[in-house]
């Protein structure tokens, strides 16, 4: 398929009135983020070691405006010290059990704004212990981005294992970059968020640079008997590579 220009130039039309005006007319609130998770409860704050532990309940699992399936499960779990971290998520269908079910692993180090890491991703395809190139399913993905508050800037690269090829058949080093901006607006948490492939891949199913995600989304937390936290989020997506367009809904139980 042809990129669709058109499309694509629209929709960071769309995106830069969204993006930015915000951005300059109201308070800035915490962006939330994944797969897009949500926040979850942190346990033993005293402690110099920190752990999250909880779960994403969605209507359909969207990443990067790739559509991954329709009600699924999300569970997390974590650990941070000093800024180094340790994670694992994961996602799994209930509505219709051939979804993707999926298990990553990322390693991350934050220091102020900036932070850096490595994703393990596996979607249940052959054996999770083949390591092996060329064996293997699972695909690792480097990353490195930095938060300046009012907008924070991501890129993503795979650089090993079972990687998307490029028109040469060979590994295309499957990249995206998203550039995400959070804002507070009658009471509640939002977050515009543009992303994009950089060249052709057969991961994202691109031929060169393609527009792949325009988000608007909104959170509320409720506070339940002044202790649980609930956040509830309903947002819009759309991928304009795809020419789909997506409403979502997800809610986050913590522990």
């Amino acid at each position: 398929m042809k990129t669709n220009i058109k499309s694509g130039f629209r929709s960071l039309a769309i995106l830069a009135i969204v993006l930015f005006l915000p951005t300059f007319l109201f308070a800035q609130a915490p962006a939330i983020e994944r797969g897009d998770t949500l926040p979850n409860t942190e346990v033993r704050k005293s402690s110099p070691v920190t752990v999250s532990l909880g779960a994403d309940l969605v209507n359909q699992y969207i990443w990067r405006g790739q559509d991954l399936g329709n009600v699924s499960l999300q569970p997390t779990l974590g650990i941070e010290w000093k800024g180094l971290s340790l994670s694992t998520w994961g996602s799994v269908g209930i509505s219709n059990w051939l979804d993707t079910k999926e298990l990553d692993f990322t390693l991350s180090y934050t220091i102020k704004g900036f932070s850096v890491g490595i994703t393990d991703y596996w979607f249940s395809k052959g054996s999770y212990f083949k390591y092996r190139n060329g064996k293997t399913t699972h695909i690792w993905e480097g990353f490195v981005g930095y938060d300046f508050g009012f907008l924070a800037l991501n890129w993503y690269t795979n650089f090993a294992g079972d990687d998307g090829t490029n028109a040469n058949g060979k590994r295309a080093f499957s990249s995206y970059f998203e550039i995400s901006a959070p804002f507070r607006l009658g009471g509640l948490d939002w977050s515009a968020t543009l992303g994009a492939v950089p060249w052709q891949t057969t991961s994202y199913g691109t031929n060169g640079f393609c527009v792949t995600n325009v988000s608007l989304r909104a959170t509320k937390d409720f506070l339940i008997k002044e202790r649980y936290h609930l956040p509830v989020f309903v947002g819009l997506t759309d991928n304009p590579r795809s020419e789909k367009l997506y409403l979502l809904f997800g809610l986050s139980f913590s522990i």
